[in-house]
């Protein structure tokens, strides 16, 4: 006689990336009460941003604490896109969870971010003016070998669309300059969690924690991270699961940090997050490169190149990882 948990584990052999989805929200949410259980805290803070990740943290948050000791925050931009909120109002509306919206504008703007921004962009485009427009871009890794270069996209008052390579300088000023946003967002939630005695808790997949994408001390500050050990596959997986809204689980992903529509792939990533997904599974698990190739649709060789793409990521952003260095050990602190 089949049983349930004999189709769940068929599933899992033909599937790798397949769960058994109760036991993972059991998993997670053992994982969350302990914590904390140890650090004396009250509840969590989640940071919506109407994105699949915010959103399916923020379910696990109410499954594992109840919707009255899980906060919300809504922290739009000026540069944020305009269905942003409202993404994020459905998600906190959906749980039952409280909420509020701090808009970081004027922060931003106090801190120079957006003066800064324009300055470094003024480099390589120097008509480019507040009223303008862009994102910064690179080229796709599995459409050539030559070295990949960040440009910058720029659209003027008219509608014309320029786009011109970054130098180093004026690449590491606009990073540096829209960093900003990530880690005003984040003071802001600590100030909520430390008003309510709560954890602060991260969002990023095993797509993003693995390859860096985040910011020391921005949004890569937080005091859990439920979700970093998982495939964004199986948090779609999971975002089904926990009935998170329909419409948040079909919206493409996107940065909302650059003032022109940016997805993802185009800022960071190779490939659309599916597909590297794959490829990110088969190097881990030494999966054969034509096997990996054939699941993707990509040659043998452009897997290969971005395989190196993820090997340069994990080597350039490690030290996002890495704790504050100390001389020696503080033995008496644990």
């Amino acid at each position: 006689m089949t049983t349930v948990h004999d189709t769940q584990d068929a599933a899992v052999a033909s599937d790798p990336f397949a769960l058994d989805l109760d036991a993972e929200v059991a998993r997670i949410t053992t994982m969350l009460r302990d914590y904390l259980g140890r650090s004396r805290r009250k509840g969590a803070t989640v940071a919506l941003s109407g994105g699949i990740d915010s959103s399916v943290v923020a379910a696990l948050c109410v499954e594992a604490l109840g919707a009255k000791r899980v906060f919300g925050l809504h922290m739009p931009e000026r540069d944020s896109s305009e269905d942003t909120l409202g993404f994020s109002t459905m998600v906190s509306d959906s749980l039952g969870i409280d909420s509020a919206v701090e808009d970081i504008t004027p922060i931003l703007q106090a801190a120079g971010c957006y003066e800064r921004r324009d300055e470094a962009i003024r480099m390589v485009c120097p008509d480019y003016g507040p009223d303008h427009l862009s994102k910064i871009v690179l080229p796709s890794v599995v459409d050539s070998e030559s070295l990949r270069l960040y440009s910058v996209v720029v659209q003027a008052p008219d509608g014309t669309t320029t786009r011109h390579r970054l130098t180093t300088e004026s690449y590491l000023g606009i990073v540096a300059a829209t960093n900003f946003k990530q880690r005003t967002r984040r003071m802001m939630e600590y100030y909520h969690a430390d008003r309510l005695n709560y954890v602060v808790t991260g969002t990023p997949n095993r797509l993003e924690y693995d390859q860096g994408f985040f910011v020391k001390l921005g949004d890569g500050a937080a005091d859990v991270k439920p979700i970093a050990h998982l495939y964004k596959t199986q948090v779609y997986a999971l975002a089904e699961h926990l009935g998170v809204p329909e419409a948040i689980r079909t919206r493409p992903s996107t940065t909302d940090t650059y003032s022109l529509p940016q997805s993802q792939e185009e800022f960071y990533f190779s490939l659309p997050w599916n597909l590297m997904d794959v490829c990110l599974h088969g190097k881990n698990n030494g999966t054969p490169i034509e096997q990996v190739a054939a699941a993707v649709g990509l040659t043998t060789a452009q897997v290969e190149r971005v395989w190196g793409d993820i090997d340069q990521k994990r080597t350039t952003t490690a030290y996002l990882h890495l704790p504050p260095q100390l001389v020696e050990p503080v033995q008496e602190i644990g």
